[in-house]
């Protein structure tokens, strides 16, 4: 019964494969092969090999008449520049837009004058102190980003408060004895007590800046290929031998003095420069900083000038070390400014003696205080102390000679300006203590 139903079911299907038409099978048919390749095919559709054609001919154009417009001189050029330009005027007129300048660290080339100098990113160290803070001024006053490091041992936020709201300004709180990294084009290294009063009270931690800052700021300089200025001292030359001293003078400096922490820091400061220069090829510059008078200068940082001013301004005696014979030189701030930007943007390494060659004795200067502010002030007399040098004048020619540079403000001049300075603060000082008083007792 199995086998016959199987029989069936093969005849049903053969007989249903009968009914449907057999179609002979026909092969598809070969693509012919392409007579061109694919790419020049793709050239030559929609006229695309004629925009190539008509691109290669306008660039030609352009590198053919480019080299005899560089060419062209000022000279060839229209003298002066109209306030507006036609279609036709542009070629001709664009050679008037470039000048010459000098760019950073030397090298000669033309910039356009809507640019300008670089703006270069600069660390001044003590910025927040009396010289650094006018320093900082004049570099954020040229367009330069400028970045202020101070531990505010002698400095003054107040130095520098006008400057918070400024884009391009930016202050930290640090001490160079530790190392710090940033990208900078220039560093200002003016981080140091410059006084008596201030570098005798921890003389310690006076060295340790002097050597330790020096490092730090070498060593950022090394690292990031920014130039490096110094700012020594006159007090390298000691109680000099040699009047007016020369920066060839040598000096003759007590080693183991009361003044020696800034005296011989400064000295080793000097020698660590030109250390890093002769080994590692740093940019180095060095100036020997003068007596430097001016306003935001401390009320009471011990140096002659400040001492005079704030004791006639309180009606006090004008203190006088000694018999009033030693001679100083003065130079008003910003002369000292420029000639720290000069010295910078120059090419000679230095050392450079920038102060005032006008000298002065102690007595003198008395007087010239009297007559500035008060003349029935009086003056006393007291001992003198270790190590006091007896002359000071420096010898600027070479810096005239060199980098242009000379003072141009007297003292006479000079010092009405720091009085005004000093007698607004010492009031401000006074109401300041009096509201204290009454506010104590009330």
């Amino acid at each position: 019964m199995k086998q016959l139903h199987k029989q069936s079911s093969v005849n049903h299907r053969r007989d249903e494969e009968m009914l449907i038409p057999q179609t002979p099978h026909s092969p598809k048919p070969l693509k012919h092969p392409r007579s061109l390749p694919r790419s020049i095919n793709y050239l030559l559709k929609e006229q695309r090999l004629l925009f190539i054609f008509i691109g290669i001919l306008i660039g030609s154009t352009f590198f053919v008449l480019q080299p005899t417009l560089s060419r062209l001189g000022p000279s060839e050029t229209h003298p002066s520049i109209p306030r507006s330009f036609s279609k036709d005027d542009f070629v001709t007129h664009t050679q008037d837009f470039s000048v010459s300048t000098r760019p950073v660290h030397g090298k000669v080339g033309r910039v356009p004058v809507g640019i300008g100098r670089r703006r270069m990113r600069i660390v001044v160290t003590g910025g927040a102190g009396f010289v650094g803070s006018h320093l900082v001024d004049k570099l954020i006053g040229r367009g330069d980003e400028v970045i202020v490091i101070d531990n505010f041992f002698t400095g003054r936020k107040e130095n520098v408060v006008h400057l918070f709201g400024n884009p391009t300004f930016e202050l930290i709180r640090h001490d160079v004895v530790e190392p710090i990294l940033l990208e900078v084009d220039q560093i200002y290294h003016l981080a140091c007590p410059a006084s008596p009063v201030h570098y005798k009270y921890n003389p310690v931690k006076t060295i340790k800046t002097n050597v330790m800052g020096t490092l730090n700021m070498l060593g950022l300089a090394k690292r990031v290929g920014a130039r490096f200025l110094l700012t020594s001292t006159s007090e390298v030359y000691g109680d000099p031998l040699q009047h007016p001293q020369k920066e060839t003078y040598w000096g003759n400096v007590n080693p183991i003095g009361e003044r020696s922490c800034y005296d011989e820091g400064k000295r080793t400061a000097e020698t660590l420069t030109m250390d890093y220069h002769r080994g590692a090829g740093v940019e180095v510059r060095i100036a020997r900083i003068f007596n430097t008078y001016g306003p935001r200068m401390c009320l009471d940082d011990g140096r002659v000038v400040s001492n005079f001013v704030a004791q006639a301004i309180r009606k006090q005696p004008m203190t006088v070390y000694g018999d009033g014979k030693q001679t100083r030189s003065f130079q008003y701030v910003s002369d000292l400014v420029d000639g720290l930007v000069a010295l910078m943007e120059g090419e000679h390494i230095g050392p450079f003696n920038l102060g005032n060659p006008g000298e002065f004795t102690m007595l003198e200067l008395a007087k010239v205080v009297k007559d500035t502010i008060d003349p029935s002030a009086t003056i006393e007399y007291k001992p003198n102390t270790a190590d006091d040098p007896h002359m000071r004048k420096p010898d600027t020619s070479k810096a005239k000679e060199l980098l242009n540079w000379e003072p141009k403000i007297p003292l006479r001049e000079g010092l009405p300006l720091m009085v005004n300075d000093f007698r607004n603060r010492i009031l401000n000082e006074d109401e300041g203590k009096g509201a204290y008083m009454k506010n104590k007792y009330v």
